[in-house]
């Protein structure tokens, strides 16, 4: 039998399909479990509509349970390697000015208002 490590990519075959998880087995004999949160990253509503038994998937080992030879798998974690977009650097004061400025502004708007209110 092939010995499975974590972290390694595996093929392997969907066996059941339920609203939590989808049922695989793998080529050695281990049958596995791919939880609806290590799906995708995104919203997953229906995995029904994603996977049918017979599908062959690629998935990567999360977890390994050698008495049970069961194994728990993550496809998200396959696709979510991407580089993700490039944060704002915050730089300066951050929001120091605003506390700053806050009291001025209300003081400003306050009068706009007034002579607002004033004027026939």
């Amino acid at each position: 039998m092939e010995e499975l490590n974590i972290g390694d990519l595996v093929k392997c075959e969907v066996t059941g399909v339920t609203s939590y998880g989808v049922f695989v087995k793998l080529e050695n004999g281990f049958d596995g479990l791919i939880h609806i949160s290590e799906v995708s990253s995104k919203f997953v509503s229906n995995l029904e509509k994603l996977f049918i038994p017979g599908d062959i998937v690629e998935a990567k080992i999360i977890e390994i349970d050698d008495e049970k030879s069961q194994v728990k798998l993550s496809i998200k974690s396959i696709k979510g390697n991407k580089k993700r977009k490039k944060t704002i650097q915050e730089k300066g004061k951050g929001f120091e000015p605003l506390k700053e400025n806050l009291d001025n502004w209300v003081k400003e708007k306050l009068k706009e208002l007034e002579k607002e209110t004033k004027t026939p």
